[in-house]
Order: C-alpha cells, then structure tokens, then sequence
C-alpha cells in the first residue's frame, strides 16, 4: 500500500475540485467514500473511473446540481434512500459519480454497512486536497487499512450479505482482481447466504461473474464457487454434467474434463502472450466493459453443455450426437438470462456449435481452399475463439485411445488456421462480380432465397480463385442453377 500526496499525485482535481466548490456553496461536508479511495492507497488507477461519495442528507439534489454544473448526465438511482448518479466523459474518461445519504445517522453507521472493509474507508473531500499524506487522513472505523496492508477481503459486519446477497459473488471478484485472500469467517458466512444469490437480478451477477472471467487465473475461482455450490446457482444447467462418463478418448467425465478445458485454455493464452495479433483480439470489446478474452472462457465452459441430453450408449459404445447443436440451444437460454449482447450471443453459440469442426478439418489428409473458406465464413469472429477452444479441448482429452502424434497435429493445423484468419483479415475483400440484379435479368429470376445462395456459391468460389470476372460468375451461376 502506498502513501500518497493528492497534490503529486491525484488524476482527476479539476473535476473532484469542482464537486467541493459546489459542496462548499451549499455548506455540505461532502465525503469520498469506497473503491475510488482504496484504489488511491493502492496506487491503481481505473480506465474509467467510479467514484462513490456521501453526504448527511440530500444527495439526490447534490447529484442534480453537480450534473448541471458539469453538464453531464443525471439519474436517481433510489428515490426512497436518497442516491443519484451522474455520468461525465472527460478527458477520454467517462466518469460514473454515485452521491449517496448517510446510511444511518452518522458517517460510522454508513461506513458499517458497505460491503467489505476495503471498502469502507471515507475522507472529506476538502482535506483530499491539503499536502500531507493521504492514508494519515482517512477515517477507517473497521480497520480497512489494515487488511489492505494484509491482502484481505473481509466483511464488514455480520449482516453484510443479508443487505446485499451479490456480496458473496463480489468477494471472489475483488479476490482475483487485488490478488487478496478471503478472510477464513467470512468464506464461512458466504457459506451459509450463497443462496440469496438467487434473488439478485442476473445483470448484476452477469458483471461479477465477467470481473472473474477477465482475470488469467479465473478457474481457481470459479471451482471455489463451485465448491461453495454458488456455481451452480448462477448456471444451474452445469448440474448434470457432474460424473457423466465419456468414452475410451476421454480420462475425465463431462464435468470435470469442462474444467480442464478451461484451465487449459488459460494455459494456452499465457503461452500465447507474445503474439500480439491473439492478444489483441482477446481484449477486443464486445460490450461495454466486457472483453472477448472473458466470453470465450465462458465459450469454453459451456462447449460441452449439450453432452449429457445427448448421451446414448450404442453397440457398447458412449455416443454424444449432436450435442454441439443441443448445447448451442442450451447456450442461447443462459445468455438471455444473463442478458448479454446480440454479439456475445451469437460468438459463444458458435464457439459451442462449432468447436469440433477443427478437429474435423485436422482429420483430412488435405484441407481444400473450399473448406477453409467456410469455416470463416461460418465462425465469423468467433473463428480464433473456437481454434483456442479446440485446441484446450484437445489437451483436456487425455484417453486410453488418444494419441500425441493426433494432438501435436491437431495444434499444428489450428494454431495455421489462426494466422490464415489474421492473414485475410489483412487483405481487402474483393468486390462482387455480379449482384442479384444481374441474376435476375440473366436468368429471368424472381426474387427469392434462391438468389442468395447463388450469390453465396460465387462468392465462395472467387475466394478460392475458381472464378475471376463476371463472365465466369455468370457461367457458374447458369450451372449452379440447372444442379438444383
């Protein structure tokens, strides 16, 4: 933990002065409360940041005129309990300031009901910026110094997740982010209130269980959630996975062999660290505040959902048909129960519908150009996620019948596939040579279906260079046409 000078220091004065001279106008004693501070101890500093502070009464007022003044955006985000919100971009920052009454009579009875002791540290604003140090300045009624110096998550007070039962996810949350030890009597109280997390509405259990996710070492995590069963509260679905038996390829049964993959992935991202390309694309933004580097673990812990609806056991044999199409269907529930994107719905359904089809394309002595060309223009985006994923899953599958040669192999035509995509994604894609219209006026068409999947085979065979001008389009399509 470091000692700060807010005068050396301290990112965001102009803004946080302009916040006490309005304080100051109304004769308030306007108090920063929460992570922005703890975050200044420990010498971090967010993207955008939040800051949260608190006042005796009136908060909701205080937000209204601090938006005017800086011409942001305003909300009241609790009416009856007096909290307001306003958001501010500036600087290439967007600013969420939260303005809250006192919980309780005083700020000591406020701070007694934040989440955890990190947490519930305060200092008046105005003596943020005198020029003395800023740890000697905090008010810390429940020793949140203390186990910031100790690397400890520990609860407040013992009511701490009654008030709040997302508590028991956020305390993994800040855990894997700070790199900090739950305290040992508050694993136990989350113990005993995990299943309040089944009131919490699935958005706000969506952004912690994504915090962990985003981290490099997230399965640790996730598998003492599991083992406290908060895993399953938040993906019920996973439940019968548990000790479903695969075949001779397999070491591991359904469930287990799913945490593997994860845990190989995580491997294999480290591995791949200094490919830039890669790692680009997983810290891509596919919505706010949630990166393709944390859907596509997601990707990799549901790739094998379907496997249990799926299972016959035939001519002595486990088979698991169809089971990445039953678990992209399964997918697609859990998605809209977490409420994520159109665009983080549709990468993690094909990262499960799809993620066989590179072992499939490894099988063949020779992947045609053809071949090739559909797997991106199947996969889309998610293309590089399913590779990884594949090639996890590949590692994760240590069977009597399984072979490192295959693997070896497997990884070579994979990791090929990752450069051809980045390679492509490199050149312009070239125009179309003929559009429906001229389908329509060559072929005396009507518009229908038919007119795209003509359209989608020329396409698909200018990409391997089987044609190359509209002529040929022409004569392809009149082919194509005759064959259905």
């Amino acid at each position: 933990m470091k000692s700060l000078s807010p005068t050396a220091r301290l990112k965001d004065r102009n803004l946080l002065k302009t916040i006490l001279k309005i304080a100051k106008y109304r004769k308030a004693k306007l108090y920063l409360v929460g992570g922005y501070l703890r975050d200044i101890l420990l010498g971090r500093e967010k993207e955008n940041p939040d800051i949260d502070f608190c006042l005796k009464k009136g908060a909701i007022n205080f937000g209204r005129e601090v938006a005017r003044k800086v011409k942001g955006g305003f909300v009241i985000l609790d009416k009856t309990h007096g909290c307001s919100r306003v958001v501010k971009k500036m600087n290439d920052k967007l600013y969420t300031l939260d303005f809250t009454d006192f919980r309780g009579k005083t700020l000591e009875d406020d701070l007694l009901h934040r989440d955890f002791t990190i947490n519930a540290l305060s200092i008046e604003l105005e003596k943020l910026f005198l020029d003395k140090t800023i740890e000697n300045l905090i008010i810390d009624p429940y020793k949140g110094k203390e186990d910031l110096k100790s690397k400890i998550i520990r609860r407040v007070h013992k009511k701490a997740f009654d008030e709040d039962p997302l508590r028991v996810l956020r305390a993994f949350s800040l855990a894997i982010i700070f790199d900090f030890k739950i305290d040992k009597e508050t694993l136990k109280a989350i113990k005993l209130k995990a299943k309040g997390l089944s009131g919490v509405s699935y958005e706000r259990i969506r952004d912690e269980l994504f915090k962990i996710l985003q981290r490099p070492n997230s399965l640790s995590y996730l598998e003492q959630l599991d083992k406290l069963k908060i895993l399953k509260i938040i993906i019920p679905e996973i439940e019968v996975m548990r000790g479903v038996k695969q075949g001779p390829y397999h070491h591991l049964d359904v469930w287990k062999h799913t945490l593997e993959t994860v845990r190989q992935l995580e491997l294999l991202i480290a591995e791949l660290k200094n490919n830039a390309q890669v790692q680009d694309y997983l810290d891509e933004i596919i919505s706010p505040n949630r990166s393709r580097r944390a859907l596509i673990k997601l990707g990799a812990f549901l790739h094998d959902i379907g496997k249990p609806a799926a299972l016959r056991h035939e001519d002595g044999k486990t088979k698991f048909h169809g089971h990445e199409r039953i678990g992209s269907d399964i997918t697609e529930n859990i998605v809209e129960r977490l409420k994520l994107s159109n665009d983080e719905m549709d990468s993690l359904e094909k990262m499960v519908l799809w993620h066989l089809r590179p072992g499939y394309l490894a099988d063949n002595e020779e992947i045609t150009p053809r071949a090739i060309f559909r797997y991106f223009r199947d996969a889309g985006e998610a293309c590089v996620s399913i590779l990884l994923i594949s090639i996890a899953d590949q590692r994760a599958t240590k069977g009597p019948l399984t072979s490192k040669t295959s693997r070896i192999h497997h990884e070579k035509i994979s990791l090929g596939l990752i450069r051809e995509y980045f390679k492509r994604k490199k050149t312009k894609k070239p125009p179309r040579l003929i559009n429906g219209d001229d389908l329509i006026k060559k072929f005396k068409l009507e518009p229908s279906p038919l007119i795209g999947k003509i359209l989608r085979e020329i396409e698909e065979l200018q990409a391997i260079g089987k044609v190359r001008n509209k002529k040929e389009a022409l004569q392809s399509a009149k082919k194509f046409i005759k064959e259905i």
